[in-house]
């Protein structure tokens, strides 16, 4: 061998000497110090390249903060969830308004086949890669640099999930790094699992079939096919699984929720193909699956067009949202150690913490639940659409918001209605308005109106009897007067009831007594109550204004406060606050808010049943008739109607030992409601019937609840004792020979009447004149004397009428419950002239006649045929009409209160003659002495006159249930007659004054 190796190094030494060999030697030197030269060029190149590199990425990368595992996870797992809204017992509205619809879902609740579709589209290497693809990366790097117009991607699902939950979506190099750096990053955090299972819930995929913006794998599926993750098919899967590569453009839906055309659907679908393609080169389906899904009709599964909660419950909606969002601002508040009682006196602070709510309720996945029982929603919904008498429709003229065009803007008449369960506060259900489109102010919660005489309990009845000022039937003083300016009337502009029954008062609205009775009462500061059972717009003014007594505060109330505080009559006293909202849940399922009931008591259970069982007489006989007329079913029902000036407002607020139900109608721009009646009827009859309606919807769908099996309960201390009526003191043998003895429910517990009556004086004579009594003149007729009567003591007028005065003769009108033509009120002022001469008219045997005379006590009638003078009959001056025999000529006289007689009247004739018609015939003084005409004339003008006196009440009463029963502004009874084509009178004065 070592001789081998020496020939063969000969053979090379002979080789090396040739003189060509040389030269090769040379050049490959060269060549191989060239080639090595370059190299090291190349390797400094690279090196200088990827320091240039790495440094540019370091640079892009600086300023991300170093993410701990926890922090890191924690912002992947921070999904923007949508808040859900519930009816009562847990029945489903819909998702609340939102930019984005998303709801969480674990990966086991996710069909395999959307596992499979998503990773053979978007990321084929994920079970292998670390977080990212290098090639990939540097293929879309080239694309990029070059501007190649094939743009492939290159983002694997970590690379997607850092992009959509820790950065953003910015088109930038920097952004690009730190997605690359965070994803790798991120692989050592989370498993691949929980990596697939996040992305899932938070890759967005177009609209929804309300229109919405979606994301999550499991809204998708219920947005657009309506099913759950785990039950989407094949076709479904890839269908879905293709549309987070152009969301918008793949969605089948529009942007208001309307499955996109034919046209417009194919690139979705054909998307769908191609995820199926790549399933199928993938390996997770074979042929024969490919091929069945290519051919599946996909269309076919989109769910149908869906009303968002907004849309289908606007009012609702809104109102719930806006109670979530003011119970997470109290939360936050508290959670910072903030008093939440400052955010009601705090306006920035509360505009902070509104903020913050805001953003939580929308984005925290909350699970809202509601006190609205959806039938009963349902059904005021409908009855309220389908109620024809609201009053007329007015137009203006306005702009389109969009197109700047000239419209017509409809004003129609407003209503809004509430339902409140007594024992807890609940809100079962109300009526926001009537056209959502047209007017978006929720009318039950949010408007504040005048509240008319529905306030006349809350703030003046029920606080006098809590003082221990008057029981249900005390006399309350109906006569006009001044208070500082502020002189209201009734109903009934000129009427003056005079001595009334609280009871009665109430019943039919007076203003006047109410007026009267809160002058009494004002020092104590009834007001607080108000403030007590919830009204919160109270200001200084409205403790002190006179008009409050009727409802005249600055800014008014809602339809929710003035029903809950009704329903605090109906709790005995305590006040419960209405509340809509049942409790809030949290995505983990934890409770973080639990309404809880807090009565307050107001009022003594006393009180608030004798108030109660004074406003059942408004459903019975006062002006809430037509209410209790239009019910269904028979209940322990008390309510109290309202109006204000000129007809704005009309109000009934009603309730029973279960529910209380408040309704208000009027135009938003306040414009009266009493126009085109004979259409709509009067306007308080319009909401005696929507009252009564209502109750009847609710009624058909909860009759156990809204019938109360039971009754209002007396308290042992609310006894019944009897009074004078017209003093409200202990009964006296005058009051007891007078007929005016009443009874009636007290409080034992503050008031009863112990104090002997000081009302009457002795016997006395008294007259009638215009329907008031008076004591009579010395110089007086007795045959129009009531004899044994009694008077009014000075001092008791005086008390009565207290420090506003008042006509001391309108105490006792003829109108009044408590009138007796035995009692006198006062002296007439004698004028000393006799009165003017009648005008007579006879028609067949009725002779007739009218007077101008104001002093009048009676009328003669004489028959003056062939120059007679014979006295055949004598009348009170509330009588205008007589039969008379045929065959007669007739004059009448009418003799004032002093005794003086007039001329005697034109003479009418039915057959008989007259010996002359020029002169005037003497006319004789009838005998007084019980002969003839005297005494025993009295007892037939006593019947006379209770005939034509009931012939006048009735025509009175026809004519008050034309414009308005029982003299109130709150009639409900009232607008039915106005038809028939009947023209409607003017409206007459009503409970508030203009504002």
């Amino acid at each position: 061998m070592k001789d081998w190796i020496e020939k063969i190094n000969a053979k090379i030494d002979k080789l090396l000497e040739q003189k060509w060999m040389k030269t090769l030697r040379f050049s490959g030197s060269v060549t191989w110090n060239l080639l090595l030269l370059f190299l090291i060029f190349v390797l400094v190149g690279v090196v200088f390249v990827g320091s240039v590199g790495a440094g540019y990425f370091a640079s892009l990368v600086k300023d991300e903060p170093l993410r701990s595992k926890d922090e890191l996870r924690e912002l992947i797992f921070n999904y923007e969830e949508t808040s859900e809204i519930y009816f009562a017992n847990d029945i489903y509205i819909g998702k609340l308004r939102t930019d984005l619809d998303r709801r969480e879902t674990s990966l086991s609740a996710v069909s395999p086949d959307v596992i499979n579709a998503v990773l053979a589209t978007e990321d084929e290497y994920f079970r292998e890669h670390n977080g990212i693809v290098p090639k990939a990366v540097f293929r879309g790097l080239l694309q990029d640099v070059t501007n190649s117009s094939t743009q492939t991607g290159g983002s694997t699902l970590t690379q997607q999930l850092i992009k959509n939950q820790v950065l953003t979506n910015e088109v930038s190099y920097e952004r690009k790094a730190k997605e690359l750096l965070l994803a790798m990053r991120l692989e050592h955090f989370m498993t691949k699992e929980e990596i697939l299972e996040a992305y899932l819930n938070i890759i967005p995929y177009g609209r929804n079939a309300s229109g919405r913006n979606i994301a999550g794998i499991e809204t998708a599926a219920e947005g657009i096919f309506g099913v759950k993750a785990k039950d989407l098919t094949l076709p479904q899967a890839a269908y879905i699984a293709g549309i987070p590569q152009a969301p918008y453009a793949y969605t089948p839906f529009t942007n208001t929720g309307v499955l996109k055309s034919e046209k417009a659907l194919q690139p979705g679908i054909d998307r769908m193909k191609t995820v199926l393609y790549r399933m199928k080169e993938a390996g997770y389906i074979d042929d024969q699956q490919y091929n069945v899904a290519l051919e599946y009709d996909i269309t076919a599964d989109f769910r149908a067009p869906e009303l968002r909660p907004e849309d289908k419950y606007p009012w609702l909606t809104y109102e719930l949202e806006g109670r979530a969002k003011q119970i997470i601002a109290e939360i936050l508040a508290e959670k910072d150690g903030i008093d939440p009682e400052r955010l009601k006196t705090e306006e920035k602070l509360k505009e902070k913490y509104m903020i913050l709510a805001d953003r939580d309720v929308r984005s925290k996945g909350y699970r809202i639940y509601s006190t609205i029982n959806k039938d009963m929603y349902d059904a005021m919904r409908k009855t309220a659409d389908n109620f024809k008498y609201y009053g007329h429709t007015y137009t203006s003229k306005g702009k389109d918001p969009v197109t700047g065009e000239e419209i017509n803007i409809e004003m129609p008449v407003q209503v809004g209605s509430i339902l409140i369960e007594n024992s807890t506060g609940r809100i079962l259900s109300f009526l926001g308005g009537r056209d959502f489109k047209t007017e978006e102010l929720n009318h039950a919660t949010q408007a504040y109106r005048a509240n008319g005489s529905t306030m006349k309990p809350l703030l003046v009845y029920a606080p006098a009897i809590e003082y221990g000022v008057i029981g249900a039937g005390s006399p309350l003083v109906d006569v006009k007067f001044n208070w500082n300016g502020w002189k209201p009337n009734n109903y009934i502009a000129s009427e003056e009831r005079g001595l009334i029954p609280a009871r009665e008062a109430l019943a039919s609205s007076q203003n006047i007594s109410t007026g009267r009775l809160y002058h009494q009462i004002i020092n104590k500061r009834p007001a607080e109550y108000l403030a007590q059972m919830g009204f919160s717009k109270l200001h200084a003014e409205d403790y002190e204004n006179p008009s409050a007594s009727i409802g005249g505060l600055k800014i008014g109330t809602s339809v929710e406060e003035n029903t809950n505080a009704f329903a605090t009559f109906a709790n005995g006293g305590q006040f419960i606050d209405a509340y809509m909202i049942e409790k809030i849940v949290d995505l983990d399922g934890n409770t973080i808010y639990q309404h809880e009931v807090e009565p307050v008591q107001v009022f003594s259970p006393e009180t608030s049943y004798i108030i109660t069982d004074m406003m059942r007489d408004v459903l019975k006989s006062g002006t809430g008739t037509e209410a209790n007329r239009t019910l269904k079913f028979s209940s322990d029902f008390a309510a109290k109607t309202g109006t204000t000036d000129n007809y704005k407002d009309v109000w009934l607020v009603g309730y029973n030992p279960n529910v209380s139900l408040g309704v208000w109608m009027g135009y938003d721009k306040q414009r009266s409601l009493y126009t085109f009646n004979n259409t709509y009827l009067q306007p308080s009859t319009r909401v005696n019937k929507l009252w009564g309606t209502l109750m009847n919807a609710m009624y058909d769908v909860d009759k156990e609840l809204i019938d109360a099996k039971t009754i209002f309960k007396k308290p042992k201390n609310v006894v019944t004792a009897s009074f004078c009526g017209i003093s409200g003191l202990a009964p006296s043998a005058a009051c007891q020979s007078a007929g005016l003895v009443r009874s009636d429910l007290f409080n034992a517990n503050v008031f009863l009447p112990s104090k002997p009556d000081d009302s009457l004086g002795g016997s006395s004579s008294v007259v009638t004149i215009q329907g008031k009594t008076y004591n009579a003149h010395p110089n007086t007729p007795k045959e129009f004397v009531k004899t044994g009567g009694s008077g009014l003591n000075q001092a008791f007028i005086k008390r009565m009428l207290g420090p506003l005065g008042g006509n001391p003769t309108s105490l006792l009108p003829k109108n009044s419950s408590l009138s007796q033509s035995s009692v006198a009120a006062a002296d007439f002022p004698a004028d000393g002239n006799a009165p003017v001469a009648v005008s007579a008219t006879l028609n067949g045997n009725t002779l007739s006649w009218t007077s101008s005379s104001n002093d009048v006590v009676g009328y003669r009638i004489y028959n003056v045929a062939n120059g007679s003078n014979t006295l055949i009959n004598s009348v009170l001056e509330s009588t205008h009409s007589v039969s008379v025999p045929s065959g007669g000529s007739y004059v009448v006289v009418a003799v004032d209160i002093t005794g003086l007689s007039s001329a005697q009247s034109n003479v009418v004739s039915n057959g008989g003659d007259t010996e002359t018609d020029d002169e005037q015939v003497e006319t004789p003084v009838p005998p007084t002495d019980g002969s003839g005409n005297g005494d025993g004339s009295n007892e037939e003008n006593g019947s006379n006159n209770g005939n034509s006196n009931g012939s006048n009440n009735g025509n009175s009463n026809g004519s008050n249930n034309g414009n308005g029963n029982n003299n109130s502004g709150d009639n409900g009874s009232n607008g039915e007659n106005n038809n028939g084509g009947s023209v409607i009178p003017p409206p007459p004065p009503t409970d508030v004054p203009t504002e």
